[in-house]
């Protein structure tokens, strides 16, 4: 299975300023949470869309200073994928890998031109999501260990 990278682009990129009012010092705990989608063109299999998502949003039991809605969508073109494959949840990993700096720049970006101390997601090495961590966690640089 080979993949090219196409390209992408903005599906949402939303912030509201929340007025909460927080006690010097506080340290707040945001909680990012992600999504993925994946998404195929009807009548062509060669191209694959991942849809990464970021989410933080304010509760009442949770206040947070601001909301964020962010997701890309990234092209891919894809040969020989099967569905159901190891090869389409390595390709899931590594799109997603590959999808998630640019959220990261994104987040940072958007909050940053709010004109609120920047959210600077850290920068992960593996994968983000639970499901892609038993594949991962047996797998080293797409070589299987022994």
């Amino acid at each position: 299975m080979k993949y090219n990278f196409k390209g992408i682009n903005a599906e949402e990129l939303s912030f509201k300023h929340n007025r909460v009012r927080l006690e010097p010092n506080t340290k707040l705990d945001i909680k990012p949470q992600f999504a993925r989608q994946v998404r195929k063109v009807n009548g062509n299999d060669k191209i694959v869309f991942i849809a990464l998502s970021l989410k933080v949003e304010s509760t009442e039991s949770e206040p947070k200073p601001f909301d964020i809605h962010v997701t890309l969508v990234g092209t891919f073109e894809v040969e020989d994928l099967v569905a159901g494959s190891d090869e389409e949840r390595d390709f899931l990993i590594d799109g997603t890998k590959i999808l998630f700096p640019y959220l990261r720049a994104a987040v940072t970006n958007l909050t940053a031109s709010a004109y609120v101390a920047p959210l600077n997601l850290p920068v992960i090495d593996g994968p983000i999501f639970p499901e892609d961590r038993d594949v991962y966690a047996f797998k080293a640089g797409g070589e299987e260990l022994n």
